[in-house]
């Protein structure tokens, strides 16, 4: 919109008057907002990565030099990342659909799904929660851990069995049962649509999943800070794809990405209630507690050095106070939420541990992988069916425990405080690593802690896309080669490319811990978004500390 107007400039004509010249303006169509400040601290990956830069001439190319970042009034970045997320998730639950289609009727007049012929693994939608939901009896409106029942086990012997979901994910299961047979009868009693109730209980489940996701996507979108795209490899991974709603792990990612936002924004006692729900749900949130402490206990050590020695007295302490009012609040909340489950159940509440404890390698392990390669009998030898691993149990433990010290002694040694993701990552990643089972959508744990720990667009995304195609080999495998499937080493082969990449991952890490200059997230004065009460912390060097735990002297050390 523009309007033309004559204006007088100093100077005469021939004729002694002022010179009229026409100057055009141009008003904006709405009022100009009070505030025109630009967030040009955020991140532009559009201009500084190339992998987004090529991306973004699909969309007008990259942002411009001049661009007033941070001022849309609705599609925000997180909106943004929250939408490209319901996609990814819609598309997830499209390649499990097959797995909940209708087939019958058969002799009897019943329909049922169809999984005839191996379907499940051909059109690779299997997903745990379909067959759980007759496996754990809740079928039946059991009630989860009170209901017992009995199964012959591997050595043909009959076994007393019970639901084998830790608290919280066995509770969600009974919740969204009910739901499910809520809508059923509903359906027949009201007229609304109507399924086989294994297929309203799959998408009620899926539901809750998605919005445990979308929260995950969430809280690490406000964890990355002025990176905030790097939440898109959350909402868009290829894993997501995949494993989405293979099983209940979103609940968990959904309680650590929470408990961690609650940590960053200095509310201890949240975030310890959060990560211990989540401990609920899945056991691996409460693992982020280790490099809380061990880093707090660092910081409280470095300020301990400036002034009066090591505080011992609690009203003293500073960082690590709050680390452990932020493990104390999480052990009750676990405690608090198992409690009423194992007192009046307490055979089916320790059926979760039972099962880990006599289960053997699965066969995503590590220990699976050399057996498959070279036939090794495994650390026990040749069990019988239904005789324990102890020795892999107590392997697999040792390991994990050598990998958490290690980890420990990268933090107390780092010349710089390295960043609560990253060493949330290395924990998280040695106790996959380690462990006897790695269940194919356990790879979730780690997408939000590599997105903030290693922001790495088109490394991310390789290590990404060779852990999610594991799944197809996984499938094929389970078809069986009289199938025409895939023999097992095509798997393993896989399983030990995706273990490949995740070592790099924690190898890349680990190097930019001890050279922070190549951090990303450090760049441009950052410190750590996820620490809390560390972020900005004084970082010296502690001269009380026996010398192998003192910090090395960095030359390329960046100054807060």
């Amino acid at each position: 919109m523009a309007d033309e107007h004559s204006s007088a400039i100093g100077g005469e004509t021939g004729g002694g008057g002022p010179i009229r010249t026409t100057e055009t303006r141009y008003a904006s169509p709405e009022p100009l907002a009070a505030d025109l400040r630009s967030v040009d601290e955020r991140d532009k990956p559009s201009r500084n990565d190339s992998l987004v830069a090529q991306l973004a001439t699909l969309t007008g190319g990259p942002v411009g030099d001049h661009a007033l970042i941070g001022r849309v009034r609705f599609w925000t970045p997180l909106r943004v990342l929250l939408a490209l997320a319901v996609v990814c998730l819609a598309l997830s639950w499209g390649g499990k659909a097959p797995c909940i289609q209708q087939t019958g009727p058969d002799a009897d007049g019943a329909i049922g799904l169809d999984w005839n012929n191996g379907r499940q693994y051909i059109a690779m939608c299997y997903s745990d929660t379909v067959p759980l939901y007759g496996a754990e009896r809740l079928n039946e409106g059991a009630f989860p851990y009170k209901k017992q029942w009995t199964e012959f086990g591997p050595d043909g012997q009959p076994q007393v069995r019970y639901m084998e979901y830790p608290v919280l994910s066995g509770l969600y299961q009974y919740a969204a049962m009910q739901v499910a047979k809520t809508w059923d009868a509903a359906s027949e009693n009201w007229g609304l649509p109507g399924a086989l109730q294994v297929v309203i209980y799959f998408n009620v489940v899926a539901l809750g999943l998605a919005m445990a996701w979308l929260v995950t996507i969430w809280a690490t979108a406000l964890l990355a800070g002025r990176r905030i795209w790097d939440a898109a490899l959350v909402a868009c991974s290829p894993l997501v794809l995949v494993h989405a709603f293979t099983n209940f792990d979103a609940l968990a990612t959904a309680f650590a990405a929470g408990g961690l936002l609650a940590w960053s924004r200095r509310r201890p006692v949240l975030a310890g209630v959060l990560l211990g729900l989540g401990g609920a749900a899945k056991l691996y949130p409460l693992l982020l507690l280790g490099p809380i402490v061990v880093l707090c206990l660092r910081a409280e050590w470095m300020m301990g050095s400036t002034g009066d020695g090591l505080r011992s007295a609690w009203n003293r302490l500073g960082p690590l106070r709050t680390a452990l009012t932020t493990v104390v609040a999480a052990a009750g909340t676990w405690v608090a939420v198992n409690l009423p489950i194992a007192v009046p159940y307490p055979k089916g509440w320790w059926e979760f541990f039972r099962l880990n404890t006599e289960r053997h390698a699965d066969p995503d392990s590590l220990y699976n992988v050399a057996t498959s390669f070279t036939g090794w009998a495994g650390f026990d030898g040749y069990l019988k069916p239904g005789d324990a691993p102890s020795i892999l149990n107590l392997v697999s433990l040792l390991l994990f425990i050598a990998a958490c010290a290690g980890v420990a002694w990268i933090a107390l040694t780092a010349a710089r405080r390295p960043r609560v993701a990253q060493l949330g990552f290395l924990v998280v990643a040695a106790f996959l690593l380690t462990n006897k089972v790695w269940s194919p959508q356990y790879s979730l744990w780690l997408v939000p802690l590599a997105v903030l720990a290693l922001p790495h667009r088109r490394i991310l995304l390789a290590w990404m896309t060779i852990d999610a195609l594991v799944w197809v080999p996984r499938m094929f495998y389970y078809l069986g080669e009289d199938k025409k499937g895939l023999p097992e080493q095509w798997f393993t082969g896989t399983v030990l490319l995706r273990d490949i990449a995740v070592v790099a991952l924690c190898v890349l890490v680990i190097r930019q811990i001890y050279r922070p200059a190549e951090d990303l997230v450090r760049r441009d004065g950052a410190d750590d978004p996820v620490g809390g009460v560390l972020n900005g912390t004084p970082d010296p060097e502690f001269p009380l500390l026996p010398r192998i735990f003192r910090p090395r002297q960095a030359t390329d050390k960046i100054q807060v």
